[in-house]
């Protein structure tokens, strides 16, 4: 071999290294290139849904408020959403639906409440006036003009001087083993050896815990009236009031366990001075609406945590239904072969909702919005019928049905195609994921699509809480939850809650604890406060 075709082999080696070499250079390229990619789409994706998400956090600050989907954005949706639109025959009949129509209300104020005490006041022209100019004759009265003004007085206190006579004999000393002075017993009240009596008790209660009036506020306000009660006395007053309403907890429980739906719910509430844990972690106030239809009960409590024991704890043995949000901590209970869990179509409603705002174009999320639009239109109709339960139900199952069926071929094709962290494909999966619960309120006619009612009942601690921003102590936290509970409870029977909590207060020193259960607003007879 000669040299020649020596110094050829070593050109071809070193370019056949040369190529393999610039072949993996490439390989890296288009690996780094595909990564590049990918992460430009990642980057991409994100922006999106950061963009969504900033949207919409404008349109909450900016935005209306409401979650109301009215037929009208319904049917403007549907202009652009045609190919999607499609009816099936149970959406006919369902449109068939009467929808009532806006009514202009008349205008002008309203009559002033006929129970209202009224005083009368003449306003009359002079005798000398009561004379014809024309020929003299005295002026008949042939009608009059009435309008009615309304006045207020400033709330009053007063003193009540419980005075009690003293006796003794003037002519001896009083026979051996009797007392010498005699002087009536004193009655049982609701805080002896305290200027506490049932009215001011109840008043300060239902300031706060109804009308979310802090205690410090309280305190100017009876400033203002000539009276010095500090905070400490009137969170005092609270703390004692919710131990002695504590008896009724487990009535309470008692009744929400012997009713055919329970619905939870729970919210946050900071609590000051709770053992080993700093003032800034968050506490939970959970709050169960349930008991004998007719006869709701409402019952709040306090719990450091928002963990699924919570709801095991209180329902304990309870067989029926529980409807409740999507908060993974009611599974554990859910699986319980004596509870059948329900889901609320509201939260989902609502997510939709929040997909629709950060956009102005209509799109998937009207569209779902419109099928569940439907579900509640089909409810409202029914409900407003003279139906057997039995019939109700019946009817509620063909009509929802066949919705619910064509909706959900609908949420398996948009998960296909929707990015899922964006608003409207979290939407999707939390539908997707929440299915076999959010079709369960078919089977009994004491459900209903969502758990509105029980979030309207957690609503008044809501609004107190932006008020009075924290609980002072656990010990104050448990009280305010058993005098929400007697409050709201009031409400949820038609009580007015000072009246109720007044007669309650004067009617519990007399009333042993095994008739507790006569002064629940469930059995309560509402004239006994009209006395």
């Amino acid at each position: 071999m000669g040299a020649g075709t020596k110094v050829l082999e070593k050109d071809i080696q070193r370019l056949t290294r040369l190529v393999r070499k610039l072949e993996n250079k490439n390989k890296t390229l288009t690996r780094r290139a595909s990564r590049a990619e990918h992460q430009a789409k990642l980057f991409e994706s994100r922006a999106i849904v950061l963009e969504d998400e900033l949207k919409l956090l404008r349109y909450k600050l900016f935005g209306k408020k409401s979650e109301k989907y009215s037929v009208e954005d319904e049917k403007q949706g549907r202009l652009f959403n045609e190919a999607e639109d499609n009816q099936t025959e149970v959406e006919k009949e369902a449109g068939a639906i009467k929808v009532t129509s806006y009514v202009r209300r008349k205008r002008g104020r309203k009559p002033l409440p006929a129970n209202l005490a009224r005083e009368e006041i003449i306003h009359d022209i002079s005798e000398e006036e009561k004379v014809c100019s024309c020929c003299g004759a005295k002026l008949v009265r042939i009608g009059e003009e009435v309008s009615e003004k309304l006045e207020i007085i400033p709330a009053k206190i007063r003193v009540i001087r419980n005075i009690r006579p003293k006796y003794a004999c003037n002519k001896c000393e009083g026979c051996e083993g009797e007392k010498a002075v005699k002087i009536a017993s004193v009655k049982p009240e609701i805080m002896p050896k305290s200027i506490v009596t049932p009215g001011l008790l109840a008043y300060i209660l239902v300031s706060k815990f109804s009308d979310s009036i802090p205690f410090y506020r309280q305190e100017k306000q009876f400033r203002r009236i000539g009276v010095e009660i500090s905070r400490a006395d009137l969170s005092n007053w609270a703390i004692s009031a919710g131990k002695i309403l504590d008896t009724f907890v487990e009535l309470f429980l008692e009744e929400i366990r012997s009713g055919p739906v329970v619905q939870m719910d729970e919210t946050r509430v900071q609590v000051l001075k709770e053992h080993e844990r700093s003032n800034t972690t968050k506490s939970y106030m959970w709050v169960m609406r349930g008991g004998v239809p007719g006869r709701p009960v409402i019952l709040y409590r306090y719990h450091p945590t928002r963990g699924g024991e919570i709801p095991i704890k209180y329902l304990g043995e309870y067989s029926g239904y529980l409807q409740t949000d999507g908060y993974e901590g009611y599974n554990e209970i859910g699986k319980r072969t004596r509870i059948i869990h329900v889901g609320c179509w509201a939260h989902v409603r609502r997510k939709y909702n929040d997909a629709r705002k950060p956009t102005k174009k209509p799109g998937s999320a009207e569209v779902a919005l419109g099928k569940i639009g439907k579900l509640y239109s089909i409810e409202k109709e029914l409900r407003g019928k003279d139906l057997s339960k039995d019939e109700f139900v019946e009817r509620r199952k063909r009509l929802v049905e066949p919705v619910l069926k064509d909706f959900k071929k609908w949420l398996d094709k948009k998960a296909m195609h929707v990015p899922p962290m964006t608003l409207l494909g979290k939407a999707v999966n939390y539908t997707l994921k929440q299915w076999e619960k959010l079709g369960r309120y078919l089977e009994s006619a004491y459900l209903t699509p969502d758990t509105n009612r029980i979030e309207n009942d957690i609503r008044p601690f809501v609004v107190g809480r932006k008020n009075w921003l924290f609980s002072g102590s656990p010990l104050g936290a448990f009280a305010s939850a058993t005098i929400y509970s007697v409050i709201e409870t009031a409400k949820a029977n038609g009580f007015e809650p000072y009246r109720y909590l007044k007669y309650l207060f004067s009617e519990l020193p007399t009333t042993k604890v095994e008739d507790y259960k006569n002064l629940m607003p469930q059995y309560l007879n509402p004239e006994k406060l009209e006395n």
